[in-house]
């Protein structure tokens, strides 16, 4: 028997999924809650794996969130169908023909397209950054952001000189714009593509409670390694709190250094033990079990920048970072009061995890404690079931099994028996 899909409460309804869509403006429901869903490294060509448009689909009428946030490497731009147009780092200087961009940016809209089309449908309001992989293809995050802005949707501010419009910007907020996409009412600080925040209010509208602040954490690093984010971006970051008058979330695609503190270094012949990477790749580690929480799992180790100024950035008016990057990693820490969470690829034409161990990973946000999050993992296995190809993943595996999940169920999907006596009812 085919596992069933699960299905929109209301499917008959033909207002948008998402009621922070409904009300024009991100802001908590009625009922105390709202949800974000990360997607995270699909990380694949002009033609999207028709898995990985499963699991999109399917987390999407599982979890019902306000906001999807795409957290970087939507573009695998080392893709054969980007060879004309292929740049391996950002100063890479070798001339490209017009035609090969044209056709790049012709096959870069196309896998857009695929990708949010699912949200299109169900009106929820989505969110972009980008991480090592995407500008590759050719495209500056400048262009690519505009391209993304194309499809409805789409809530990433508008270049600053660009926000000229009859909504225009917030009186007395520098970089503030007011009015995004489908959230005519929603107030945007932005700083740069793929860097800007998104406040959060309660229900009845007076305040804010929340921020959520995506982060183009930057891609590589002269003489090797990963870079880091801009300046501007750690201004940015620096004076968010403030302005925006409540604690916030980061979503971004490198994870930080210090995620490296919530593992536990072991010897090397321990079972499950995962290298490290650069300034610790002479170092085996597991996650530390008195720092993450019941459920995660390291297939890999941490791949970040060697050094970043930015979590001394974050202390005070952060709650956490939630990253993508490392595809077979998918856990949640804690450090120095700070949730730092990895999220691993929902891809299926990239490596990972298991086929059944790709997801997407919902957060919920409850207006009575709005610094302390749940999340839950939303797993192939679990919302699709086995994979429509037969190829074989022969760099899947992990070395340990993941767990059987994260913390609560936010699904509150029904149990087995109930879903077995329901198919006699």
């Amino acid at each position: 028997m085919s596992k069933p899909r699960i299905k929109p409460a209301d499917a008959e309804d033909d207002r948008p999924v998402s009621i922070s869509a409904r009300l024009g403006r991100l802001q908590f429901h009625n009922s105390g809650k709202f949800r974000v869903l990360q997607v995270a490294d699909i990380q694949d060509g002009p033609k999207i794996a028709k898995d990985t448009m499963s699991l999109i689909e399917a987390s999407l009428d599982a979890s019902r969130p306000d906001l999807v946030i795409f957290s970087g490497n939507q573009i695998a731009g080392y893709d054969q169908a980007f060879a004309g147009s292929f740049r391996k780092r950002r100063w890479s200087d070798d001339p490209v023909s017009d035609t090969a961009l044209a056709k790049t940016r012709e096959l870069v809209r196309k896998a857009i397209g695929q990708c949010v089309g699912p949200l299109v449908k169900r009106g929820i309001p989505w969110a972009v950054t980008y991480g090592n992989h995407d500008f590759q293809c050719g495209l500056d995050d400048a262009e690519l952001d505009a391209m993304y802005r194309e499809f409805p949707g789409c809530v990433n501010p508008p270049r600053q000189w660009e926000a000229s419009d009859a909504r225009g910007v917030v009186p007395g907020e520098s970089g503030a714009i007011k009015g995004v996409g489908p959230l005519p009412d929603q107030v945007v600080f932005a700083c740069e593509p793929g860097t800007f925040a998104l406040p959060v209010m309660d229900a009845e509208r007076t305040r804010n409670v929340l921020g959520l602040v995506l982060v183009n954490s930057g891609d590589y690093a002269h003489g090797g390694g990963f870079g880091t984010l801009s300046a501007d971006a750690l201004r940015f970051l620096r004076e968010l709190p403030e302005r925006i008058g409540a604690e916030s979330m980061v979503f971004q695609h490198m994870p930080l250094p210090e995620y490296y503190d919530v593992l536990r270094p072991v010897a090397a012949t321990t079972a499950f033990a995962m290298q490290g990477y650069r300034d610790h790749s002479n170092t085996y580690y597991v996650l530390d079990e008195t720092k993450t929480q019941v459920g995660g799992y390291l297939g890999e180790g941490i791949s970040c920048p060697d050094r970043s100024e930015e979590f001394e950035a974050l202390r005070g008016g952060y709650i956490g970072v939630a990253a993508g990057h490392d595809h077979r990693n998918g856990f949640v820490g804690e450090h120095d009061g700070m949730l730092l969470i990895a999220t691993p690829t929902c891809g299926f034409n990239t490596y990972g995890p298991a086929p059944a161990k790709r997801a997407t990973r919902l957060i919920e946000f409850d207006i009575r404690h709005p610094y302390e999050p749940r999340t839950q993992l939303l797993e192939f296995g679990e919302l699709v079931g086995k994979p429509s190809s037969k190829r074989a993943y022969t760099y899947a595996v992990n070395q340990q099994t993941p767990g059987e999940g994260e913390g609560d169920d936010l699904l509150r999907k029904p149990s087995l028996w109930s879903q077995l006596t329901g198919l006699f009812r």
